[in-house]
C-alpha cells in the first residue's frame, strides 16, 4: 500500500461535461475514461496531492459523499494504483547521486508518463537503466545515434563493438566522427565521443568483425556476465540478424534491431519465449507480401540491393532512435511492450506506419517445436503412444 498517494503530474485528471473523469492525457494508450455519475471519484482525484495517506482518503471522501464507503475508496486507490496513474510521495529517495537526479530530471518525468506499472516512484526506473548493460553491435549510422541515445538517457554499461575505419562517405549520417577522424578505428573514435557526453555510463568497446554466431555468443557473454539486451545495428554480414536470433533464444536474451532500406526506417523487438522470433516474423512477411513475381523470379526484381543503403542523417537517425527507445522500454516496461514485432515509419508517406506482428510458427526452425515433438508428426504420435504405454 502506497504512504502518500498523488496522481502523477503527467497524468492529472478533469472532470468532463458529460461528468466522467479521464486520467493520463489525450495520447492513445495512456488516457483512460472512468465513470462517476455521483462525483466521488473526482474529489478523491483533487483530494490525491501526496499529503494524504490512503486511509485519510478514504475517510475524506466518505464524508463528502455517503453513497460510498471508506473501504471502497481505498480499494479505488489500489485500482488506480495498478492501472499505472499514481506514485507515492512517501516513497524512499533514489539511490542516486545528486548530480545524476539533476541530469535526469526532464527524462525521468517522460519515463513516469509512459509508465503503467505499479512503481512507488519514478526513479526505480532510472535505477533499472543504471543497472542495465547493453552489446551493441555496428556503429555506423544506426548504431552512432542509438549509442548516443543510450549513454544520454544513463545505460550503465554501454559494450560497442565495430572492425571498420571512418570513411569519408560515412559522415553524411553517423554522428560519432568528424573529418579528423577519418582513417581512424570508429570504435576508438566513438569511444572518445561517447566518454565525454556521460562520465556516469560505463562505455567500452573493441575492433572486432562478428564472423559467425560462436563469436556473437562469446562477445553477448554467459551467466551473471552476459549482457542484458543485445542491439544489432549492422548491416553485415548479411547472416548477423539470423545469428544474433539463433544465439539469443539459447541463451534467453532479449534482442532489437533496426535499419533503413530508402525511407522505410524499422525496429524489431524480440524477447526468447515472447510471441514471434525474427525468423518468424520473417516467414510471416514474406508470406503477406504479394509482389507478383513469376514463379523462380528473384525477389531483388521488386526490391534492388545496392552496393550501400541510400541513407540520409534523417534515416539513419530515426532507425537508431527507435532501436535505442525499444531497448529502454525492454528494461524500464516504459512503454509496455509485448515482444515479437517490427514498427517504423515511411518517410515517402507518412500515414503508411509499420506494424509486423504474425503468430510464433510451430515450424519455424529456429524456435518451433522439433519435428519429432509436434502433435502432427507420426514421430510425435509415437513417442506420445509409448509415452502412454509406459
Amino acid at each position: 500500500m502506497m504512504l502518500r498517494p498523488r496522481i502523477k503530474p503527467e497524468h492529472s485528471g478533469y472532470r468532463t461535461v458529460s461528468g466522467t473523469v479521464r486520467l493520463g492525457s489525450v495520447i492513445y494508450g495512456i488516457g483512460v475514461e472512468i465513470d462517476d455519475p455521483s462525483g466521488w471519484v473526482w474529489t478523491l482525484v483533487q483530494a490525491m496531492d501526496g499529503g494524504r495517506t490512503p486511509d485519510e482518503l478514504g475517510r475524506l471522501v466518505a464524508a463528502t459523499h455517503p453513497e460510498v464507503t471508506a473501504t471502497e475508496v481505498v480499494q479505488a486507490i489500489t485500482d488506480l494504483q495498478a492501472a499505472g496513474h499514481l506514485e507515492d510521495t512517501g516513497a524512499p529517495a533514489p539511490e542516486l547521486s545528486a548530480n545524476e537526479r539533476e541530469r535526469y530530471s526532464r527524462g525521468v518525468p517522460l519515463l513516469r508518463w509512459l509508465d503503467r506499472s505499479p512503481r512507488p516512484s519514478a526513479w526505480e526506473l532510472q535505477e533499472l537503466l543504471r543497472a542495465a548493460r547493453m552489446l551493441l553491435v555496428g556503429l555506423g549510422g544506426t548504431g552512432g545515434y542509438a549509442a548516443q541515445a543510450l549513454v544520454a538517457s544513463g545505460v550503465g554499461h554501454l559494450h560497442c563493438v565495430d572492425p571498420d575505419t571512418v570513411e569519408l562517405s560515412n559522415l553524411n549520417r553517423q554522428p560519432l566522427y568528424r573529418e579528423q577522424d577519418l582513417g581512424r578505428p570508429k570504435v576508438e573514435a566513438a569511444l572518445r565521443d561517447l566518454r565525454a557526453r556521460n562520465s556516469a555510463v560505463r562505455v567500452t568497446g573493441e575492433r572486432r568483425r562478428v564472423g559467425g554466431p560462436a563469436e556473437l555468443a562469446e562477445l553477448l557473454g554467459s551467466g551473471e556476465g552476459r549482457y542484458d539486451v543485445l542491439l544489432v545495428c549492422a548491416d553485415q554480414p548479411p547472416e548477423i540478424r539470423r545469428w544474433a536470433n539463433r544465439v539469443c533464444l539459447a541463451t534467453g536474451t532479449p534482442w532489437v534491431d533496426a535499419g533503413y532500406h530508402g525511407p522505410l526506417v524499422t525496429a524489431g523487438v524480440h524477447v526468447p519465449g515472447e510471441g514471434a522470433c525474427w525468423e518468424c516474423l520473417r516467414a510471416g512477411e514474406v508470406e503477406r507480401r504479394d509482389l507478383g513475381l513469376a514463379p523462380g523470379q528473384d525477389e531483388e526484381a521488386a526490391s534492388p540491393r545496392m552496393p550501400w543503403n541510400p541513407v540520409t542523417a534523417v534515416t539513419a537517425g530515426l532507425s537508431g532512435l527507435l532501436i535505442a527507445h525499444a531497448a529502454l522500454a525492454l528494461v524500464t516496461g516504459a512503454p509496455p511492450m509485448e515482444p515479437g514485432f517490427r514498427y517504423g515509419i515511411n518517410l515517402a508517406a507518412l500515414d503508411d506506419t509499420v506494424r509486423q506482428r504474425f503468430p510464433r510458427r510451430p515450424d519455424c526452425p529456429a524456435c518451433g517445436t522439433p519435428q519429432e515433438e509436434r502433435p502432427d508428426s507420426a514421430a510425435g504420435a509415437a513417442a506420445r503412444s509409448d509415452g502412454a504405454g509406459r
